[in-house]
């Protein structure tokens, strides 16, 4: 456990949450910012900062923990959709520094819509990036 970490408080019961599910790996419980009605996030027991440390089997308990999730959300809540959602560092709109997955359901007419719209690229430039990535 990290002694700054809220999330760690969270999984130690030493902070309130409104805990929606939880197994022997991780725990989901509702944002207190919710996007949409039913907006929570599964967090792994284990502390980890971000995408990039998380241990392999965290995340995969962390991705079922999300499925599991999303479908009570559709069955429960009457959700017709889900995002899911992971912010990897400040750039990509990373808060809190214990990795989680945000499960976002979604509804028609909700008031979430993309922050940016998709770029179209020519085969071209798409090849330089992907042998950038090959590489």
């Amino acid at each position: 456990m990290e002694d700054d970490c809220i999330f760690c408080k969270i999984v130690a019961g030493q902070a309130p949450a409104q805990v929606v599910d939880e197994d022997e790996h991780t725990i989901a419980f509702l944002d207190i910012n919710p996007w949409t009605r039913g907006h929570a996030l599964v967090v792994p027991r284990r502390h980890s900062p971000n995408l990039y440390e998380v241990d392999p089997e965290d995340l995969a308990h962390a991705s079922r923990a999300a499925q599991r999730l999303a479908r009570r959300m559709r069955d429960k809540l009457g959700a017709e959709g889900v995002n899911l959602l992971n912010c990897c560092e400040p750039a990509a709109w990373q808060t809190v520094f214990h990795f989680h997955i945000h499960v976002i359901p979604r509804y028609a007419g909700d008031p979430l819509t993309l922050p940016a719209q998709p770029q179209q690229r020519t085969p071209e430039e798409l090849a330089v990036v992907a042998d950038e990535l090959r590489g």
